[in-house]
């Protein structure tokens, strides 16, 4: 088994590669999404200003109207007698201009919350179809719930970033960007203030932000490995019960779980303290330019006006107050809010980095190569002994071989005539686990192999399933070198038979389909019987119709590996691998199996793998490994004379581990 291997850091251009990605499968939605964020941004800065104005303009009308005293109320009050239409017009025109503004913020949030779950939607689909096109090597090297966190936690800092982070980064770019030009055409000096008080936050953002990036990123991490421990934790319970291996389980967890803790403290702690720290530096701002107002304005006399470029007459004291101080303060507080808001959303986009990078390290992955032309078709059989290319499903199959020299076209018939030729094989280019191994197996030989646990016996049937290639060497079947055999057309005429059976969600008779899906039901039941597992099943609830669980916990375990049998039984396949097939099933139950067994594996070729010796007695061959080499070969009986390895183990002078 070759090693695990952890996820890479994020690389480098993964926000471009989300952001290009988006543009090409929802451009219209976009620019409609980026049309109205930019028209909610103008309605915002616009309000900003005609607040001004409309301070500005009922400034000037109480100006006007100071001298109108009513005797109406204890207090004195000043009242506004004849109201300006201009200013009905400014109340008017800002209700409309905020209108338009919710109108086009709930639009392009509308879109992009549509865009998000779409593109989402598509890329678990993408990774899901891609996760089923890449080699075994893949998942032997990475652990299920660091897989499975992928479409779990490093999902959602995408959705986090497509939903939030991105468009929230626009929105506050543009907004600063407004800000600025509007804060300029106002005063000067005013806008320097702001503009020393947004460097303040940028170097609080860089030092701060820059210690939470890194440990974000560091907790997307730990968070898989957290989550492959679970997985692992929870599959084995029974195991760690029975052994009562609970507290170094949790010793395994805690430490996992301490890290993820320390992590995420540290990431939340510089990510939550940035964003307040900001906002009182945004606050600072905005007494200094009520200072540097008042400060201006006491000195207005004296040339201090000159210093503000506004666009409107000399300063007095109503036009002052009424439209600069307002409209700026109103500004300001709107620009320090907006680059608290981008320092805040560049935390999602470290983080939606972090989880879209190591989704797209899967994405990356190499597919299981596949060069392979000659495929499996179906035949009919003459009774001169020929056969020909059908359409139709006769059970009957041929490797169909185009030779590229001339495109002719040659037909083998499907045997099973496997044999591996001084098989060398590494899983990780260094440790040959495979040494100069050579198996001959005619159509119809059961070969049998033992030995002790890491010896190759699994290795040698997954080399045959090509779910890994050889170093060196060559496996043909029935000739033909199985390299040149399309992967699929491979393992269809092969049936397997794992130690662990794994059912899917769905009814027995699903399952048992599983190993043919167009069989008929007639054929699933006549599967189950040469599994002997029909009996049983027709005592379930609903007979063949009563619904499985992924786990099979309403199944005992030999239940499940009968299952499994009648799934290889019906899919009739001509070459047949037992890998510990009924190492789970009682004494009582095997018998009944071997029977079915016997009956299933004759005219098969049949490679079993065993370590209860009692069970390949009648094999046609015994293959006996040893640390990767085939020390001894021959039947029982032969093997029995020989009195070596083979011997020793089934007298019990060894045992296999």
């Amino acid at each position: 088994m070759p090693p695990r291997r952890q996820w890479a850091k994020p690389k480098k251009g993964t926000v471009g590669r989300l952001i290009k990605t988006l543009w090409k499968n929802y451009k219209f939605e976009l620019i409609i999404s980026f049309v109205a964020l930019v028209l909610s941004i103008l309605t915002n800065l616009s309000g900003s200003v005609f607040a001004g104005l409309i301070t500005r303009v009922l400034s000037r009308a109480i100006e006007e109207s100071k001298n109108a005293w009513t005797d109406s109320f204890p207090m004195t009050v000043l009242v506004v007698r004849d109201v300006p239409v201009s200013l009905t017009i400014l109340i008017v025109a800002l209700i409309i201009i905020y209108s338009i503004g919710v109108l086009c913020s709930w639009t392009w949030t509308r879109t992009m919350a549509i865009v998000c779950q779409k593109y989402l939607n598509i890329f678990r689909i993408e990774m899901f179809s891609h996760m089923q096109k890449l080699p075994i090597k893949f998942f032997d090297t990475h652990l299920n719930g660091q897989i499975m966190s992928l479409y779990t936690n490093d999902i959602d800092t995408i959705r986090q970033f497509v939903s939030q982070a991105l468009p929230n980064l626009v929105a506050t770019g543009l907004t600063i960007i407004g800000c600025i030009f509007v804060m300029l055409s106002r005063s000067v000096w005013m806008t320097l203030v702001v503009l020393f008080g947004t460097f303040l936050m940028m170097i609080n953002t860089k030092v701060i932000g820059g210690r939470a990036s890194k440990y974000y990123v560091a907790q997307q991490k730990t968070l898989g490995r957290v989550e492959g421990n679970i997985e692992e934790s929870i599959t084995g319970l029974k195991v760690i019960k029975v052994f009562t291996h609970e507290e170094e389980s949790f010793e395994g967890f805690e430490q996992v779980n301490n890290e993820l803790c320390k992590n995420s403290t540290i990431a939340n702690i510089h990510g939550n303290i940035m964003g307040p720290i900001n906002g009182n530096i945004g606050n600072l701002v905005y007494v200094l330019i009520v200072v540097l107002a008042c400060i201006l304005y006491i000195n207005k006399d004296n040339g201090a006006q000159n210093l503000l470029l506004t666009g409107f007459e000399p300063i007095t004291s109503e036009s002052f107050y009424g439209d600069l101080l307002v409209t700026f303060l109103m500004l300001s507080r709107m620009f320090s809010n907006n680059v608290n808001n981008f320092s805040q959303n560049i935390m999602f986009v470290v983080m939606g980095t972090a989880g879209a990078s190591r989704c797209f390290d899967l994405l990356d992955e190499q597919c299981e190569a596949d060069n392979g032309y000659v495929t499996l078709v179906n035949i009919k059989k003459h009774d001169d002994g020929t056969f020909e290319e059908t359409s139709e499903k006769t059970r009957y199959y041929a490797w169909k071989h185009p030779h590229q020299a001339d495109g002719s076209i040659t037909y083998t018939e499907l045997k099973g005539d496997i044999v591996l030729e001084n098989v060398d094989f590494s899983y990780t280019g260094e440790k040959l686990v495979l040494k100069n191994v050579s198996v001959y197996a005619n159509p119809g030989q059961q070969i049998a192999l033992v030995g002790a646990t890491g010896a190759g016996k699994t290795t040698i049937t997954n080399l045959i399933n090509r779910f890994y290639d050889i170093a060196d060497g060559k496996i043909r079947y029935d000739g033909i070198n199985i390299n040149k055999i399309k992967k699929d057309d491979l393992r269809h005429s092969l049936a397997v038979i794992l130690q662990d059976v794994n059912l899917f969600t769905g009814t027995v008779m699903e399952n048992i389909r599983y190993g043919l899906l167009d069989a008929t039901d007639e054929e699933v039941y006549e599967a189950a019987k040469i599994a002997n597992a029909y009996d049983f099943i027709m005592r379930l609830p609903q007979g063949f119709n009563t619904m499985l669980s992924a786990s099979g916990d309403n199944l005992s375990q030999g239940q499940r590996q009968l299952i499994s049998i009648a799934r290889a039984a019906v899919a009739d396949a001509p070459v047949m691998i037992l890998d510990e097939a009924t190492s789970s099933i009682d004494t009582r139950t095997e018998r009944l199996v071997q029977k079915g067994m016997d009956q299933l594996m004759k005219g098969r070729t049949t490679f079993v793998i065993a370590h209860r010796l009692s069970t390949i007695q009648n094999a046609d061959y015994i293959l006996v490994l040893d640390k990767g080499e085939i020390i001894e070969r021959g039947n029982h009986e032969s093997l029995m004379e020989q009195k070596g390895y083979y011997y020793q183990l089934y007298t019990g002078a060894f045992e296999l581990e």
